[in-house]
């Protein structure tokens, strides 16, 4: 079957632009041609820094035969309806319709449409122009004299010529008939921009990979990535060094070249008193290369590694020298910025963050400080560490904006202050929280595990959530201009990594009422309440997303997550608000219901609480819940029943509150022989009035006691 080949050639395409351009044309071609009937086989895109390529594989000739009926008037109908359905129809006479039968509304004309399907080629044609020029750039231009028109086309850069061929893998294809903005589509494109840039002809995608790598153009991204990756790694292997990996790097540099050769260069090893970090950034973001590390002292080496687009006669010389000038000079700021800021202290900086706003309603940087460092100290006793240190680690922590280094090189917030907090005598567990508290900043993150960052992590992620509360900007849809998903996150991975059982509610309550907000950040007393408790269900829901992503049942989490939603005021929250304990209930309340006490349990539940349900209706919720009376109890099952239920609500709520509940799960599975048998051989709607009521309050108990745990109305299966 024919393939469709496009390739788009043009001036240079931005590497952050390449690879979502390739899908985008591989989606609008294909799905243009499903729309028409054109199935296909399968699709692959590539792109370079001068190119977009697109071969579409089992293509049909041509489009199938269409046949349609189209329903009309009924027969009689007045002229000027049968003659809209002519015209609509595309019929010369009412001759041309067939008369369809039909019981209920009588005889009506339908007008059979055959559609002869048309040649690929020629859907192709009218396909591809407005694909090209309506084609979703983030950035687009119009160039030269055609620019004056607001008509002419506008593409990333200048388009230069358009290859577009159609036909089958062993036959000579053709050339796919259109134009766009006076650039015909043939079959000529060019190499390599200064090691092969004349022109050549190709006829089909295999061809054009061939030719194209001839003419030293490399056009498989993935595979301009490994030759980078592999060449690094000779080059430093050689020397009994390691590349230091950077994905990230590795990404664009593929964008930016088409025929990638790897160098080596070096630079002044004095330039190593800067810190490794800060070298890596300057080297990264002025040059695009590869920083290269000593494997025996995990230190950064005075080496590293650029990616040329070129085979240079000279073997590169001339391109490692001019990397290298750039780099001395760009160290030579680097280590400036470094030097200069050593010379004053952190905490002589912290009058500086009074220029910096944080937000218009919530005040400068140095006042979040102000609002981290009393919230750290509250937090401090409750995750066990030093409250002094803990509060000295938040007052310095946002220290490090105003330092030259940071100023230069944003990403690196937090970890210079750690090196200069170091060299300015400050304790360690200071500095290391100094750098630690923006972590985790994402699920790969990793998340500390000193009490005093953790406190400092907890503080400043609180902070920002409970202030962006206060003023409702809240994350809405996919929207979250400040990352408060990802605070949250790193919120619930602080506590759990550590194990730390923390009361949210009540962490969120004292911030509120101790006077933390001020000014516009304030809120009402009356909407204390209400906003904690919708904070705290934000909690709730990025804790079931971790939990569902870790493998947890959605309903076992939903039926934990239900207690809470029970509970009354913040102040009634109890253990509700503990995101370990919550954790904990899941894992035990699972272990369970896979047991096979759990899994009759769950079933005889199932069948109480239906039978509540339907007999509230008739008497009002909460009809049954007052104590079943021992005295009026008949049947031995339900007396049975009636004794384990007390001895189980007793050892399920001491077990909960020793947070024990393995243990909690245990005694609820006690519950299994003694409600099956009551199931089996009582009546429950008794015609004797108070005996009746008398075993629905039973059932009712029944429910009280798996609440202590869990709400197992919410389990399904």
């Amino acid at each position: 079957m024919p393939d469709l080949f496009l390739e788009l050639f043009s001036e240079e395409i931005p590497a952050r632009m390449q690879a979502k351009a390739a899908d985008d044309l591989k989606s609008l071609v294909t799905s243009a041609c499903v729309e028409r009937g054109l199935l296909y086989e399968g699709a692959s895109a590539f792109a370079t820094p001068r190119r977009l390529a697109l071969c579409v594989m089992g293509l049909p000739s041509n489009q199938p035969d269409q046949r349609e009926e189209k329903k009309g008037p009924r027969v009689g109908a007045p002229e000027a309806a049968i003659q809209g359905f002519l015209k609509a129809a595309g019929l010369a006479s009412i001759e041309d319709a067939k008369i369809e039968s039909d019981p209920k509304k009588g005889d009506s004309y339908v007008a059979v449409i055959e559609r002869k399907g048309r040649a690929t080629i020629d859907i192709l044609a009218e396909i591809l122009p407005p694909i090209i020029r309506g084609f979703p750039w983030p950035k687009s231009m119009r160039w030269g004299a055609a620019s004056a028109s607001p008509q002419s086309l506008r593409w990333v850069r200048p388009l230069h010529s358009i290859v577009a061929t159609f036909g089958p893998e062993t036959e000579d294809t053709e050339v796919v008939p259109f134009e766009v903005d006076g650039i015909r589509a043939g079959r000529t494109t060019y190499g390599h921009r200064f090691m092969a840039p004349a022109a050549f002809e190709v006829k089909r995608f295999d061809d054009y990979v061939s030719k194209l790598e001839a003419a030293k153009v490399v056009l498989d991204p993935a595979r301009r990535r490994e030759i980078i990756v592999g060449e690094a790694k000779t080059l430093t292997f050689a020397q009994g060094l390691d590349l230091v990996e950077d994905q990230g790097l590795l990404e664009e540099v593929a964008g930016l070249v088409e025929w990638p050769v790897v160098l080596m260069g070096s630079f002044d090893p004095a330039f190593l008193a800067v810190p490794d970090e800060a070298i890596r950034a300057t080297i990264r973001a002025n040059q695009k290369c590869f920083v290269v590390s000593d494997p025996k002292s995990g230190r950064l080496t005075n080496k590293f590694l650029m990616t040329a687009n070129i085979e240079a006669a000279d073997q590169g010389a001339t391109i490692i020298a001019g990397n290298e000038r750039v780099i001395r000079a760009r160290l030579s700021d680097a280590r400036f910025f470094y030097e200069t800021d050593l010379k004053t202290p952190l905490s002589q900086r912290l009058e500086k963050l009074k220029s910096i706003t944080f937000h218009a309603k919530l005040g400068t940087q140095h006042e979040r400080v102000q609002r981290i460092v009393a919230l750290a100290q509250e937090l401090a006793p409750r995750i066990g560490a030093d409250r002094d240190k803990a509060a000295r680690a938040a007052l310095l922590a946002k220290a490090d904006l105003v330092t030259e280094m940071v100023g230069e090189f944003p990403e690196l917030q937090g970890l210079m202050g750690r090196y200069y907090a170091t060299a300015q005598g400050e304790d360690a567990d200071v500095a290391r929280a100094i750098e630690d508290h923006y972590r985790p900043q994402g699920p790969s993150d990793r998340v500390p595990s000193d009490p005093i960052a953790i406190t400092v992590a907890l503080a400043d992620k609180i902070d920002m959530l409970v202030g962006f509360w206060a003023i409702d900007e809240r994350p809405t849809g996919s929207k979250d201009p400040f990352a408060l998903r990802r605070a949250a996150l790193g919120v619930i991975r602080l506590i759990l990594s550590n194990a730390i059982k923390l009361p949210l509610g009540e962490v969120l309550d004292d911030f509120i009422v101790l006077g933390k907000l001020t000014g516009d950040y304030a809120m009402p007393a009356e909407a204390r309440y209400s906003t904690i408790r919708d904070l705290f269900a934000f909690f709730a829901d990025r804790l079931k997303v971790q939990l569902r992503e870790q493998g947890a049942r959605h309903d076992l989490v939903d039926a934990v997550l239900a207690l809470q939603a029970q509970a009354g005021g913040t102040a009634e929250l109890q253990g509700h608000d503990d995101l370990l304990t919550i954790v904990r209930r899941v894992e035990a309340l699972g272990s369970f219901l896979s047991s096979d006490d759990g899994a009759t349990l769950l079933a005889g539940y199932r069948r109480a609480a239906n039978i509540l349900k339907a007999e509230e209706k008739k008497d009002g919720d909460g009809a049954f819940e007052g104590p079943a009376d021992m005295a009026i109890l008949t049947a031995a099952e339900e007396t049975a029943l009636a004794k384990a239920l007390l001895e189980a609500d007793s050892a399920v709520s001491s077990a909960v509150l020793a947070e024990d509940f393995a243990g909690a799960m245990a005694a609820i599975a006690s519950l299994r022989a003694p409600v099956d048998a009551f199931f089996d051989r009582v009546m429950v709607n008794a015609d004797d009035a108070d005996l009746r009521l008398n075993r629905l309050r039973l059932l009712a108990h029944l429910r009280r006691v798996t609440l202590n745990v869990a709400d197992f109305g919410k389990v399904s299966g």
